[in-house]
């Protein structure tokens, strides 16, 4: 089993995968293709994706069952003893604008709060 994942990628892109792959969903690819053909797709896919990212998994012969990997992905794979694992990056400070307010409006009840912000 091969999944692509796709995002912000052309549309000739995925056009170029539905031959070879179902689109079950908007930049998501589904088939059994095998390791020459799965290769050659990730590379046209490498060569192809533009400022996109893109995410392939498949099968295979290990204790996980599966591996993956990553084009222009601020995740990516790691290797520890075996197993993959997936590094993300760190988050930055969140900005004042997005952060969520630490103290209620006032007129909320104490119930309100304690649902909201998560304090006894």
């Amino acid at each position: 089993m091969t999944v692509i994942v796709l995002t912000n990628c052309p549309a000739g892109l995925r056009g170029f995968l539905t031959r070879w792959l179902l689109e079950i969903s908007a930049g998501v690819f589904v088939g059994s293709p095998s390791a020459r053909i799965r290769d050659a797709l990730w590379h046209e896919v490498q060569q192809h994706t533009g400022q996109g990212r893109a995410l392939l998994a498949h099968t295979t012969n290990n204790e996980q069952g599966f591996t993956f990997r990553t084009h222009d992905h601020a995740w990516h794979p790691l290797d520890h003893d075996g197993t993959t694992l997936i590094h993300r990056p760190v988050a930055k400070d969140p900005s004042p604008e997005t952060s969520q307010p630490t103290t209620a409006p006032p007129g909320w009840s104490k119930a309100a709060k304690r649902r909201r912000f998560g304090r006894a």
